[in-house]
Order: structure tokens, then sequence, then C-alpha cells
């Protein structure tokens, strides 16, 4: 009754972490997010639900479940213990999955309404800390906040504190703070899926690179301001200073290949960058789809082996 594509939803994750990092470098910010977002999120359901799958061949061996079901026979073909081993197993992985995954979103939820509260706090857009540490970040909520503090302020000319505001401001609109959500959840529910973090930090923050230097209509301005922001908080020491979780930063993840990126010194030619672009996009929904049709075959072989065991079709 199991069969061995059966696990291919729960191999799949392991392919995603080079095409995920080659998207995040060659696809365009925003497509890049969406792509890498979507097939988190659908690889981990596939994941998730062939777990589930695979319990219940296992399970219909047990009297009860077998009485439940009016089945007149187990569904596996092969040996009890076998089937058994494999449902007690899928089992525990699915439940160390879910409380993992129920414990992620509480924490994150918590976050969330905790930043929002800060952000509800305070009066207007920006909110200016007097702090000496440089330093800036979106507080999502609703209104979202952008804060800064006053060594920030004094690091950056007025031009890039424009810049800098402008990226924080595309942080808020396009909620990034949600797309982070669902990467670190699917993370939660296989851990091949955690590799997706950091291209999905690198498209977030490029995406709202992006939207700074067509707000302040430069682009070399714009990798200006973000240099001289990420150097200013570096070299400042912030021992014992931390961000409220689910802040977005300009100053956060490469900067030097962001800034590359943004004066157009990437490493890809205009002749090889469109194919890069396709392999990467075509690799991860490629992932997504053959995770996917594998989870829809299980599930009709299962529902086949149900009423096979019902006596309602002819074993096959």
């Amino acid at each position: 009754m199991i069969h061995t594509g059966w696990l291919l939803p729960l191999l799949v994750p392991f392919l995603v972490a080079p095409a995920g990092g080659r998207l995040a470098s060659n696809l365009p910010p925003r497509q890049a997010m969406w792509l890498l977002t979507a097939t988190a999120a659908g690889l981990a359901a596939a994941s998730t639900c062939a777990l589930a799958l695979l319990i219940v061949p296992g399970a219909t061996h047990l009297h009860a479940v077998a009485a439940l079901g009016h089945l007149l026979t187990p569904l596996s073909s092969g040996s009890p213990e076998t089937a058994i081993a494999i449902g007690v197993a899928a089992g525990a992985l699915l439940t160390w999955c879910t409380a993992r995954l129920v414990r992620g979103a509480r924490r994150r939820w918590t976050q969330l309404r905790h930043v929002g509260k800060l952000a509800a706090e305070a009066d207007g857009e920006l909110v200016v800390l007097p702090d000496e540490h440089p330093d800036a970040y979106a507080l999502p909520g609703s209104p979202g906040r952008i804060v800064v503090t006053t060594g920030m302020l004094r690091a950056l000319s007025a031009p890039e504190r424009e810049v800098l505001i402008a990226h924080e401001r595309a942080h808020l609109r396009e909620r990034h703070h949600l797309f982070t959500a669902v990467v670190d959840l699917a993370g939660l529910c296989h851990p091949a899926l955690r590799s997706l973090r950091e291209p999905l930090a690198y498209a977030l923050e490029r995406s709202a690179d992006e939207a700074a230097a067509l707000a302040v209509g430069s682009r070399p301005l714009a990798a200006r301001a973000i240099g001289r922001a990420a150097l200013a908080t570096r070299a400042s020491s912030a021992a014992g200073r931390t961000r409220p979780g689910a802040a977005l930063s300009a100053t956060a993840g490469p900067v030097p290949r962001r800034v590359a990126a943004l004066l157009g010194h990437g490493t890809e030619t205009g002749r090889t960058r469109p194919l890069a672009r396709r392999a990467a996009a075509c690799a991860l929904m490629a992932c997504l789809a053959l995770s996917a049709g594998a989870s829809l075959q299980a599930a009709d072989d299962l529902h086949d082996g149900i009423e096979v065991a019902q006596g309602e079709l002819p074993g096959r």
C-alpha cells in the first residue's frame, strides 16, 4: 500500500536550497519574494500531508480504527510490523512538527502584538529615539511605524535619510513581515525549508532597496545611503541592544551584495542572467509541482485502498 512516491514530499524540500539562493540573486526582488514564500508554504503543506497519509495504513491494523472505517482488511499489503512501524514514526514526526508549528505561531503572534502596541503608542509615522547608537527599523502594525535613532540621523545626510525612510516605508507598505512569518513557520514543518530564510531576507531587502531608489530617483544615492547606514550601525557598539521582534531594517543582510546590485555591478552578464533566472525559477516550480503531485497521488492511492479494504472495489 505504501509506495516510494509517498516519501517524495518529505525528500523534495532538501533540493530547494541551491535553487532558492540562485533565485534571490537572479530574479527581480518582488517576484523572488513571492515565489520563495509560495514554494515554502506549498512544500510545508505537502510534507505535512505526506506524514498524515503515512499514518493511515499502519493505523488500520488496529481493531478500533478498522471498525471505525468499516474495513474488512488492513490497507497495507506488506507486513503488519513494517506498516505499524512507519505509522508510528510518521505519527511521532507529525506530532513534533505540529507542536513546533503551534509554538512558533504563538510566538510570532505575540511578537506582532507587541510591536503593534509599540507602534500604536507612537505619534506619527516616524519615531525618533534619543539614542547615540545608529539604528533604524520598521515596526509592522496598523499602522506601522518607522523608528530611527538620533545617532543614525547624525550619521547620514538629508538625502540619505530620505532613502532610509523610503526603504523602511517599503517594508511596511508591502507587509514584508508576513512573508518572513510564512517562511519561518514553513521551516518548523520541515527543517530543510529553513534554507529559504536567507534568500527570502535578501529578496525582501532588495525589494525595499529598489523602492527607495525609485522614491528618491537615484540608484547611486540609494546605494550610498544604505552602505553608510550599515557601516554606522556596525561601527557603533550594539552590546545589550536588541530590536523588537518582527522588526525589519535596511542595515540587515548582505549589504555589499545589495549595494552592488543597486549600482549594477552584478556578477552575471546580461546574456547569462535571463538563463539563470529561468533555471532557478523552473527548479523551484518543479520541486513544488513534484511534491504536490506526489501528495495528490498518495491521497488517491489511499482512497482506492480504503475502498478495496471496505469491499467496495475489487483488490488490485
